[in-house]
């Protein structure tokens, strides 16, 4: 199974405020420990909403809004995708997440739809996700 892990956005972290060394470091080693147990896929920070986008959708119109946006408790300021066993093998790996912060923060954990969940989908619709996602995988 596949979750994505989201680490959910901060004053600082919206601010821009720069992790210091020692923070890095700490979230270097919780990688490395991910890595060695095989079950990250990706994982990234992100830039501020400031440095954002968001594309709005009302039948064929689209609306582009720069960012900044406001509600900095809804905003994501990274991720980590794992591939674990279940929602509980995600929780302890998340439970073990350094707060580099010190402060408070909060990470949520979301498991990742597979082409199986979908039970409509024809098998044709099957055949190209299989094949785009094995595109995307050989590069």
């Amino acid at each position: 199974m596949r979750f994505m892990v989201i680490v959910k956005a901060t004053e600082d972290s919206e601010a821009g405020v720069q992790p210091s060394d020692e923070m890095l470091r700490e979230m270097m080693a919780f990688n490395e420990e991910l890595v060695k147990a095989g079950v990250l896929l990706a994982g990234e920070g992100l830039h501020p909403s400031s440095n954002g986008a968001r594309v709005f959708f009302s039948g064929d119109k689209r609306t582009v809004v720069d960012g900044p946006f406001a509600e900095t408790k809804e905003l994501i300021a990274g991720f980590w995708l794992l591939e674990v066993k279940s929602l509980e093998e995600a929780v302890e790996w998340v439970k073990r997440v350094p707060n580099v912060t010190g402060g408070e923060s909060q990470i949520e954990i979301r498991q990742v739809f597979s082409a199986e969940d979908f039970e409509n989908a024809s098998p044709e619709v099957r055949a190209l996700e299989k094949e785009l996602r094995a595109t995307v995988e050989n590069g």
